[in-house]
């Protein structure tokens, strides 16, 4: 049964190709309503795309999928209204020009315009103004941010945040219109590994809390349930979950996460991550059209 605020996850065969290629394919596994899923893999295996399709952001275009009851591809706008996007380069960035308490003014008011009912807005401005504060503060205390913290408190523009210290507003914003869904791209890029602990920490509390988390990273925490992705021209069998997934093992050799890539390999993954880049933009609008 699904949970009221988790989303549950799953997937078979799920895969999608564009002009240039597959951005991802294959992929198969299944995860209940809170869980803490990483996605991993080398670069240029269509970790982004693949995060960005299990959230209806992108199309897919084989296999299936269900996100919160909700079939994919068919049902995008319904599982864009239920899933948020932490940072994801290219997409939902934070703004280094804004400081911490614009990103997070700008979010209540887009939540109050766009997240809440008609009826909302008709009730007075000092309620709105508290119910608003509430919101921003569970948030806040979720993501594990604390703005006395910070070297100007609530005035800290984004460029002057640690990379941490950025996570977790980004996390906060995502939380902020109560998504029952929350996907975190480059989880634990530039982090030491205390803060890498740290972060892993925070998503966590995040699952528990009971929003399901999909975040991508390069080495994976021993809790999560892990879904691992493989370069384009990869044929070999599908990716699987492991960690409490229901897809069987995969075969012996090296981990296609954790194996070290060719010369060749490496420029071809580095020109896949920057293709799927620039079509990032035109699937997201595609989507928007479906």
């Amino acid at each position: 049964m699904e949970s009221p605020h988790g989303a549950a996850l799953s997937a078979e065969g799920f895969g999608l190709e564009g002009p240039r290629g597959w951005a991802f394919h294959g992929v198969e596994f299944s995860a209940g309503p809170g869980s803490l899923v990483a996605v991993t893999g080398p670069s240029g295996s269509g970790r982004t795309c693949l995060l960005l399709a299990l959230t209806g952001r992108m199309r897919s275009t084989a296999g299936r999928a269900e996100v919160g009851g909700e079939r994919l591809p068919g049902r995008l706008a319904a599982v864009r209204g239920f899933s948020a996007l932490g940072p994801v380069p290219g997409v939902s960035e934070l703004d280094p020009a804004l400081t911490v308490a614009e990103h997070l003014r700008e979010r209540a008011l887009l939540r109050r315009r766009f997240g809440g009912s008609p009826r909302s807005l008709l009730r007075p401005r000092a309620e709105r103004a508290a119910a608003s504060r509430a919101v921003v503060e569970t948030a806040l205390e979720a993501a594990g941010l604390d703005l006395a913290d910070l070297p100007k408190a609530e005035r800290t523009s984004v460029r002057d945040l640690e990379r941490l210290e950025a996570l977790r507003l980004s996390v906060a914003l995502a939380l902020m219109g109560g998504p029952r869904l929350i996907a975190v791209d480059d989880t634990d890029l530039k982090l030491s590994a205390p803060d890498r602990a740290l972060a892993w920490h925070m998503l966590r509390r995040v699952a528990d809390g009971g929003t399901t988390v999909l975040a991508v990273c390069s080495e994976a925490p021993d809790d999560a349930l892990v879904v691992h992705t493989r370069p384009a021209g990869d044929q070999a069998a599908p990716p699987t979950a492991a960690g409490g997934g229901t897809p069987e093992d995969p075969p012996p050799g090296p981990d296609p996460g954790t194996a070290r890539p060719t010369a060749g390999e490496t420029a071809t993954a580095a020109a896949d991550d920057t293709t799927n880049r620039k079509d990032t933009a035109d699937a997201i609008a595609e989507a928007g059209r479906a």
